[in-house]
């Protein structure tokens, strides 16, 4: 693209949004989902940038091979304590979040048809999943006091007078792993991508409505904390994300650390745990490959001509399965060819269960700059539904005539800034990553040549992962 003329670019660039933003004003039916997560093709010359971030992920990996092993562990031990609370108003925060899931699943069942002036699409798909996942990777483990379950199964529990207790063993069997998880975010990850119609209001609130019930009743059968540690996918998904995040809670005492900190003193995870983590990156990294003119021609699509969601639904499904599978075996070849190296005698699945942390900023960049166009338009739209819920001609917010300015995406100077803002996400997770991945590998090789020799192949995915990341946003997309 860099031999293109920047003139004739940015007119094409406009024509193409132009497009795009009458296309979202007069949505019709939930067929288009996430229509407004590309707006825009790259006008800048994409090989400067691709080139220079996986230069600065590999210069980050020769500076970290050279420093001192026990400053960088003094850097990740420090702490800044803030202040102290309890988990008092933890129930009553849950029981309101109930109280509001509840009010989006009858604005699903009743509310307006549009996805766009319905309410349960915009907060289910915009504001938790693209915006919440944000704010657990910056402030930590919130969703732990606002998710829909834990007040009332205290309410449950108060009421038929069972409690648990840390000493007995765990109800759920422990050979299960994270498999309860992994299967429901597949199913989930399979609805959003996949499923034709995943913004229909109706049908998102009977599906978040079952999934809600079914998930009450496991906690109860099982016990909460077992259940959402292992078996409610947003639970483990959210608390994976969140130790990422500088703020820890220890104890009833809020302290501030450095960004992936938490991570460095993270126990190995199991293998269903590790095939957990590797979905969280390989979902989101799908759902960018998938509307691509490279994948589509690999099917005889002609991205000019999108045949819509329903007629890729067998394409969709093997694809998701495929990256899946793909990137579990370029990461299992990483750590094996490190152990390799490094002339490790560890047990696989413990190295592999550790180094998986490093994946965490990886997937947090990747969900921030491919969800960030979503968050910026449908988030302006989720504002105004929320005023009028029901299209009763409500305005609770004061924001149910808020003009939606779907413009922040377009023009060639919001695609300069969204590019570099996209650009440098993905490019700061990585090197995170290599900071990280550094930190674990010395846990498992405590000489320092051995660690970088160790860590070096999976530095050489995330070198590849950063070429691949950047190609995503620059490449032209349909759908």
């Amino acid at each position: 693209m860099s031999g293109r003329t920047e003139g004739g670019a940015v007119e094409r660039s406009r024509y193409r949004l132009a497009f795009v933003t009458s296309v979202l004003g007069i949505l019709p039916t939930p067929a288009f989902a996430h229509a407004s997560d590309r707006g825009h093709v790259l006008l800048l010359p994409t090989g400067y940038y691709i080139a220079g971030g996986a230069l600065a992920v590999a210069v980050s990996f020769l500076v970290l091979a050279l420093l001192p092993p026990a400053a960088l562990d003094r850097f990740w031990r420090r702490r800044l304590s803030i202040f102290t609370f309890g988990d008092g108003p933890r129930t009553v925060v849950s029981l309101i979040s109930f109280a509001g899931f509840a009010l989006l699943i009858a604005a699903g069942l009743s509310g307006s048809r549009d996805p766009l002036s319905n309410p349960l699409p915009l907060v289910v798909w915009t504001l938790l999943w693209a915006g919440f996942t944000l704010l657990q990777g910056v402030f930590g483990d919130l969703w732990s006091w606002l998710n829909p379950w834990y007040g009332p199964w205290r309410v449950a529990a108060r009421v038929f007078g069972f409690r648990e207790d840390e000493a007995q063993p765990p109800r759920l069997p422990s050979w299960l792993g994270f498999w309860p998880a992994f299967v429901l975010f597949f199913a989930f990850a399979w609805f959003e991508l996949i499923d034709p119609a995943p913004d229909d209001p109706a049908r998102l609130a009977f599906a978040a409505g079952i999934y809600w019930l079914v998930s009450f009743i496991a906690m109860l059968v099982f016990g909460y904390g077992d259940w959402s540690r292992r078996g409610e996918f947003l639970s483990v998904f959210f608390s994976m994300v969140s130790r990422f995040a500088p703020f820890q809670r220890e104890e009833g005492r809020l302290t501030l650390c450095w960004p992936g900190a938490k991570l460095l003193a993270a126990e190995p995870l199991l293998p269903s745990g590790v095939a957990f983590l590797l979905l969280a990156l390989s979902s989101v990294s799908f759902d960018g490959l998938s509307k691509t003119f490279f994948w589509l021609g690999l099917f005889g699509i002609n991205p000019l001509e999108f045949p819509g969601r329903t007629a890729l639904i067998g394409i969709g499904s093997f694809g998701l399965v495929l990256t899946l599978v793909l990137l579990a075996a370029v990461f299992a070849l990483a750590v094996f060819l490190g152990q390799r190296l490094a002339g490790d005698a560890q047990p696989f699945d413990k190295a592999a269960g550790l180094l998986v942390w490093s994946i965490v900023p990886i997937a947090l960049a990747y969900h921030i700059a491919h969800y960030l166009t979503v968050l910026l338009v449908d988030g302006q739209y989720a504002l105004v539904a929320l005023s009028d819920p029901f299209a009763l001609g409500w305005n609770l917010f004061a924001t149910a005539d808020m003009m939606v300015e779907a413009g922040v995406v377009a023009g060639a100077e919001s695609a300069w800034w969204l590019w570099n803002l996209q650009a440098g996400v993905i490019i700061a997770g990585h090197v995170l990553a290599v900071l990280v991945a550094h930190g674990l590998a010395w846990r498992l090789h405590p000489q320092v040549s051995r660690a970088a020799l160790g860590q070096l192949p999976l530095t050489l995915l995330m070198i590849a992962y950063t070429i691949f990341g950047l190609w995503l946003l620059a490449t032209p997309t349909a759908g």
